[in-house]
């Protein structure tokens, strides 16, 4: 019995921000110049440790408990270097982000589902920066937040223009824009005077009932989980040799310290936020309950209207750096969990749209008031999605088959482990404390809300231990993820050439036929094929009388036709015409190829595009996505 030749599939990994993969030059001899081509990444993921949503948390956290809550930020930040630093390592030496590390270990049912809490964080996130760049347009040009909120859908496109220069333009620019914060802060700073002997108190830990919601805030805020997708992506816009391990290891190291200085002028700043907070507000028994009431309060307050002008300048650098990245992370995570590519435009709407919405109910309903709590539950929102994140990427960089050499060391995974206890655990114990206030205020609704609320939290928790569990599961419970892409090699058949014994050609009386008709004349006599030639007449005269249709403009246009057919037939190709009368052209070609059969359609582009195609339609579109046949488009 004679085998069949098997067909081998060659796998190849799509490149994460292909625009921009290996576009930035390292191999430079001086040290300096090497170390500034590979700084840039680690200060756009900083950009998310100071969006609005950490303002809200800061504020507050400082503004109800002064110096408390200090420790969490040094803290969180000492967090956010060590799982910074092993999501650039893991995207330098395995060239993946962590989606597509995800989708590659994981099962579809769980890449998707952690596809989904992304997707939530990412929308959490945006809620942040559209708040937050709202807030700031009505504390500086006294635009109604509604109109704001609605207004910040326009940076979609700021961000696609900036883009289009490179990622080293819009490093440039979001280091620009962090400059301005931190400096704006440090002014503040300066006139509010705050003791240092009583700042100092706050390194000591401390918590309560009471800080702990807000301090979990501060840690999502700080930590947050679309940032470890977005670094492993951002690495590799640094062009190494994929089999260098001495470039790998300077990669890893340059990182490392790229990661050290843009994450601790974050802290920096985030803590500049909460010790004003501290020394303005706490000490003068104000408990800020929105981030207007602190503009206001800062002239007052400090003496100088120039307090509140930087506060607000701030906050929309803050918004607006914030934007820029939160448009990265998202495109990183649906390529990279689906495999799924679309326009960057597109993209961002969606993910603005998520935003809007929620902030304009908000401040429709409940008013300007409305939105600082928003935003301290936004941050709360990334907090809980923050173990789905940092489980894989520590399991993943302890994994020696997948990370080689470069596996972490002992001391480095013990110490991200219990990063990773600490975060679970903080986390469970809020969701408890939250879920006992919801209970007894529901009242007689509890039982409605224990049945929607229990099985959800069930199937979090079976995903959460799905993740951290898998390495020990039984085998034929480990089913493996999905390759990032793969193709056909070759098989031991060589390639049939196709042949076409009916072609189809759909005219319309324009200048671009003749070009249609060469190219299908010419196939036709090739292979012998019978050409046929459709024209739909679309005029009211024939949608109301059909093929008992007669005036001038169809007459001729009859006459045209059969002089084609008449010169096909001259040169030796059989041509058949097809006359038909629709209100719709691209139906009656879709109708037409069903019924003739033919085995390749040759069709002239109409040569209009943009918001001509709103108006004048895209058959060439429409006729592929209805029939599975071949159809070749001609166009000078």
């Amino acid at each position: 019995m004679e085998s069949k030749p098997q067909v081998k599939v060659a796998v190849l990994a799509t490149n994460s921000l292909p625009e921009v993969h290996s576009s930035v030059s390292t191999g430079y001899p001086n040290i300096w110049r090497r170390m500034f081509a590979f700084a840039g990444p680690a200060y756009l993921v900083s950009v998310g440790y100071m969006d609005p949503g950490n303002w809200a948390t800061d504020l507050e956290g400082g503004a109800r408990f002064g110096y408390q809550l200090l420790w969490v930020l040094v803290l969180s930040n000492l967090m956010a270097i060590l799982l910074q630093t092993l999501s650039a390592r893991l995207g330098i030496v395995t060239q993946r982000d962590l989606a597509q590390a995800c989708r590659e270990a994981y099962p579809r049912a769980v890449s998707n589902s952690l596809w989904v809490l992304c997707e939530i964080a990412i929308a959490a996130c945006d809620l942040a920066e559209v708040l937050g760049a709202a807030i700031a347009l009505n504390l500086l040009f006294h635009i109604p937040l509604l109109a704001g909120v609605v207004l910040t859908a326009l940076d979609t496109l700021l961000v696609l223009w900036f883009t289009r220069f490179g990622i080293r333009t819009v490093e440039a620019i979001i280091l620009s824009l962090v400059s301005i914060i931190t400096g704006c802060f440090l002014l503040e700073l300066w006139f509010a005077r705050p003791i240092f002997s009583q700042v100092m108190t706050g390194i000591i830990p401390r918590l309560n009932d009471q800080s702990l919601y807000v301090a979990i805030g501060m840690l999502g805020a700080t930590v947050m989980p679309h940032n470890l997708y977005l670094h492993s992506s951002l690495v590799q816009t640094r062009r190494l040799k994929a089999e260098d391990r001495a470039a790998k290891k300077l990669a890893c190291k340059y990182n490392l310290i790229d990661s050290a200085v843009a994450l601790n002028g974050a802290m920096i700043v985030n803590a500049a936020i909460l010790i004003l907070a501290a020394t303005v507000f706490h000490a003068h028994g104000v408990v800020v309950t929105e981030i207007q009431q602190a503009h206001e309060l800062l002239t007052p307050l400090l003496g100088t209207a120039a307090a509140s002008t930087l506060f607000a300048i701030a906050l929309l650098a803050s918004g607006q750096s914030s934007t820029l990245t939160g448009t990265l992370a998202g495109q990183i995570i649906m390529e990279g969990f689906l495999n799924l590519r679309i326009r960057p435009w597109l993209r961002r709407l969606l993910t603005r749209s998520l935003a809007i919405v929620p902030a304009a109910a908000t401040i429709w309903f409940l008013g300007d008031a409305g939105t600082y709590d928003l935003l301290i539950l936004s941050q709360v929102i990334l907090s809980l999605q923050l173990p789905f994140a940092v489980l894989p990427l520590v399991r993943f960089t302890c994994d020696r088959t997948r990370m080689g050499e470069f596996v972490s060391p002992r001391w480095v995974q013990i110490l991200a482990w219990l990063t990773t206890v600490l975060i679970l655990g903080l986390n469970i114990r809020l969701v408890i404390g939250e879920l006992s206030k919801w209970f007894d205020a529901a009242g007689a609704a509890r039982f409605w809300l224990v049945l929607g609320l229990v099985p959800a939290l069930a199937a979090i928790l079976l995903l959460l231990l799905y993740i951290a569990l898998e390495p020990y599961l039984p085998l034929a419970w480990r089913k493996g993820g999905r390759k990032t892409l793969e193709i056909p090699g070759r098989t031991a058949e060589p390639w049939k050439a196709p042949t076409y014994s009916r072609i189809l050609l759909p005219l319309d009386h324009t200048a671009r036929d003749r070009d249609a008709i060469a190219h299908a004349a010419a196939l036709a006599k090739a292979h012998g094929s019978i050409l046929h030639i459709l024209h739909v007449e679309e005029g009211v005269t024939s949608q109301i009388y059909g093929e008992m249709s007669s005036t001038a403009e169809v007459e001729s246009g009859h006459e045209y036709l059969a002089g084609i057919i008449q010169d096909l037939k001259a040169n030796g190709i059989q041509a058949e015409l097809h006359i038909s009368h629709a209100d719709d052209p691209r139906r009656e070609i879709v109708r037409m190829a069903r019924e003739l059969k033919p085995d390749l359609i040759v069709m002239g582009a109409h040569g209009h595009k943009g918001i001509k195609d709103l108006f004048l339609g895209t058959t060439i579109n429409e006729v592929r996505h209805e029939i599975d046949v071949p159809i070749l488009v001609v166009r000078r």
